[in-house]
């Protein structure tokens, strides 16, 4: 990817989020947000995208990203969502959910409504209160999910002050991350290799799936659906390894793929080309992941350290039925007529990759280098 743009932005980046297009838009994604971890004041800002490519005089790239705005957040950015073109929900080490404002007239962020006491260790208000990191959240307006160390599940609703539904029991072991499986289902991962399905539509405090990983208990970092096979699911975890689940059947992954060389930090599928995925890592490393069914026999593009070629092989069940869903390419075992091509996206093995997203052709990336990535040619 000759494409890419590195900006240093003096903080370490926890995560970046595309800001949603409006439904039907022809635009390219644009705007994007990002948090922050581990600095002394940590920010969530929000950046645009200029029309980088062209060379000015100096011979750098023209159209670097530019800070929009930025906002003091409280405590390290765990998670990061956008709740629709103008808000954004922020997930905090202290415990706390955050949703800002943007507003575009005067490009400031402001607290729009705030849950401080949303993850704890002992009850809010009590003489030894502690609160618990809150390590993920998904939205689906209007509802907000958020999981925590704490082992618990909050169903929030913007414009209400309180949970609607609290899940207090709902994991021994912290919860890593969480996103809808369908409107009222919601998958988590947890620190001891399960994922766990939950239908809000029940009353009791138990999952209604349990799916793990055999063997070692290896914590599972991160998870998300497929856009258009909602039964497929790919986690990442503690061993790098990439893991696709198909909800419908059995208990274990469908398929294991030796990936990173450290912790997998994020998993994507692209929202309108599934057949392709994206993970980083604390290794340093940002990979595209092509499973498309037709494609050719070709040589790999793995560039990354002085790496060989690498094939992960796959298969699709029927070449022939053109018919047939490119999710198959996720789901079958056959190794023989089929092959998953990775491409390491970064030109350099930097410190650890946090977060990625991705939109149209565009990505954004951040890390522990105190660098944002962003690409607008994913697919040229």
């Amino acid at each position: 990817m000759e494409s890419i743009c590195a900006k240093f932005v003096s903080q370490k980046i926890s995560k970046t989020r595309w800001r949603p297009l409006p439904p039907g838009s022809l635009q390219t994604a644009e705007t994007f947000a990002t948090g922050s971890w581990d600095n002394e004041d940590n920010y969530v800002s929000l950046w645009s995208i200029g029309d980088f490519g062209n060379l000015d005089s100096d011979g750098g790239f023209e159209g670097d990203h530019q800070l929009l705005c930025d906002i003091r957040h409280d405590g390290d950015v765990m998670d990061l969502q956008f709740f629709d073109q103008e808000r954004i929900v922020a997930a905090s080490s202290t415990g706390s959910v955050t949703v800002f404002l943007h507003h575009t007239n005067n490009q400031t962020l402001s607290v729009n409504q705030q849950w401080k006491t949303a993850h704890y260790h002992t009850k809010p208000y009590s003489p030894v209160y502690k609160g618990s990191p809150c390590t993920g959240i998904v939205c689906d307006n209007p509802e907000i999910v958020t999981v925590g160390e704490d082992g618990r599940i909050n169903l929030f609703r913007v414009d209400h002050k309180e949970a609607v539904r609290t899940i207090d029991n709902a994991d021994s072991s912290t919860l890593h991350a969480v996103t809808f499986l369908r409107t009222p289902e919601i998958v988590t991962v947890n620190s001891i290799g399960q994922l766990k399905i939950w239908d809000f539509r029940l009353q009791g405090n138990e999952p209604a799936q349990i799916l793990s990983l055999n063997g070692d208990r290896v914590p599972l970092h991160c998870v998300d659906r497929h856009p258009n096979q909602q039964h497929v699911v790919a986690t990442g975890g503690q061993d790098g390894m990439l893991s696709i689940w198909d909800v419908r059947q059995g208990s274990m992954p469908v398929s294991l793929l030796k990936a990173h060389e450290a912790e997998m930090w994020e998993v994507h599928f692209h929202p309108s080309k599934p057949d392709h995925l994206f993970t980083c890592s604390e290794d340093g490393s940002l990979w595209h992941w092509d499973a498309s069914v037709d494609m050719p026999e070709k040589s790999s593009l793995f560039h990354q350290g002085g790496r060989s070629s690498t094939f992960l092989s796959h298969s699709i069940s029927n070449q022939a039925n053109v018919q047939q869903s490119v999710i198959s390419s996720w789901l079958s075992t056959d190794p023989a007529k089929d092959r998953i091509e990775i491409t390491s996206l970064l030109p350099t093995r930097t410190l650890s990759v946090n977060s990625l997203d991705v939109l149209g052709p565009c990505l954004v990336c951040g890390t522990d280098a105190e660098a944002i990535y962003v690409s607008r040619q994913l697919f040229s």
